[in-house]
């Protein structure tokens, strides 16, 4: 058996109804957010929203920020900047390791260079 739909974060799983009980919100609070393009759940053949789980925290986060006082065009754009720096701070990681590689090989040619140096000597 396949069980890797459910490890798939963006695989709509979830109705609304469920996406709406797990969040403790009302359905018309995902409909406004499919409605302001803010997300855009997945249709099913019958029509219906379904939903993932980075949706749902997507969802999660934006309630948070009205719970907050916000209105959701500045807790969608909230939203937009925290996912922007979390890519750069991967970015900035997937860099570094990069980085502390090369220096690793630089530092290992170096010192063979300063052992073969010594050996004709």
């Amino acid at each position: 058996m396949d069980f890797g739909k459910f490890d798939d974060e963006d695989y709509p799983a979830l109705t609304m109804g469920q996406a709406a009980e797990l969040l403790g919100v009302q359905p018309a609070f995902l409909r406004s957010l499919d409605a302001a393009d803010v997300m855009s759940p997945v249709r099913s053949t019958a029509g219906h929203r379904r939903y993932s789980r980075r949706q749902l925290r997507l969802a999660s986060r934006i309630r948070e920020l009205f719970d907050d006082g916000l209105t959701l065009d500045p807790a969608h754009r909230i939203v937009l900047l925290e996912d922007q720096l979390d890519a750069a701070r991967m970015r900035i990681d997937e860099l570094q390791r990069d980085l502390a590689g090369v220096t690793r090989e630089r530092r290992a040619a170096s010192d063979m260079e300063k052992q073969h140096g010594a050996a004709r000597r």
